[in-house]
């Protein structure tokens, strides 16, 4: 889930560069020294369809970077790299997804660059036979740079689904935060997000599917303030053994107020490790 940048400014200085490098390299040891993953079906799912699934019970670790050639009202670049983590768990029977987003800004031409807010979610998700659902809490951390976080704590319900008709996955997911705490001199975040999920395979491990487009509305000022369209190609391989699916998307955003990305492109390397 990523927000307008202008929206995210901060009191924290803290060396969190030094700590988004840590967790990339201890997720990326951790990984290596799990056994060797297996390919396997959950629910008669299929690894390829639970990897563009967020409310599969795999555990998986994503290392992706959007570049935005071109802002809104504004000229000049920007990049966001981002770690994703998903670590599936079970509690009184119940199968959860604890997901944990940490973007870092590595170049900006309409502010300073450095680690972003990072987002916490539980989902409890349950198997029904058309596909899945899922309920669960997320919330916001004020972990961001000078000048990117926003400096308020947040919580709030999050859902969705995914139905699998036969010839692909479809559905919606959506996170809602609320600010529950922070600096009462910056505005608070109540906003809710809507990203629809669609991905259709093609074969040999290659599927098609719109992008992690995030449709945001801001409650506080009565309207969206994300409103994107985009697509994404993936392929999934192994290396050493291990699943991974490489993602290259593209994603225009049509919302033009303020200096947020007019076109982005992304490319995700996600890290699968199957039961």
């Amino acid at each position: 889930m990523n927000y307008d940048l202008n929206a995210f400014q901060s009191r924290f200085s803290l060396g969190f560069g030094g700590l988004f490098r840590c967790i990339l390299a201890l997720s990326f040891t951790a990984i290596c020294t799990i056994a060797a993953a297996q390919d396997s079906e959950t629910s008669g799912q299929s690894l390829q369809s639970q990897a563009s699934d967020p409310t599969a019970s795999l555990m998986s670790f994503q290392f992706q970077t959007f570049y935005s050639p071109s802002l809104h009202n504004s000229t000049g670049s920007r990049n966001i790299a981002q770690f994703r983590a998903a670590i599936p768990f079970t509690i009184a029977g119940i199968n959860n997804i604890a997901r944990l987003t940490l973007p870092y800004v590595t170049s900006n031409a309409t502010g300073p660059s450095g680690v972003g807010d990072m987002t916490l979610f539980d989902l409890a998700a349950f198997d029904r036979s058309w596909g899945r659902f899922g309920v669960g809490v997320v919330a916001l951390l004020p972990t961001g740079a000078n000048g990117i976080s926003a400096e308020k704590w947040g919580l709030g319900p999050a859902m969705g689904f995914v139905a699998r008709p036969g010839w692909g996955n479809i559905g919606l997911f959506n996170q809602n935060i609320l600010t529950v705490a922070g600096d009462d001199t910056r505005p608070d975040v109540n906003v809710s997000t809507l990203q629809p999920i669609l991905s259709i395979p093609l074969g040999k491990g290659w599927s098609v599917g719109t992008s992690e487009m995030t449709f945001v509305y801001d409650w506080d000022r009565s309207e969206f303030t994300s409103l994107p369209l985009g697509v994404k190609i993936s392929k999934l391989t192994k290396i050493s053994g291990l699943p991974v699916q490489w993602q290259l998307s593209y994603e225009r955003n049509f919302y033009d107020t303020g200096s947020g990305a007019r076109d982005t492109i992304g490319l995700t390397a996600k890290l699968l490790v199957p039961k």
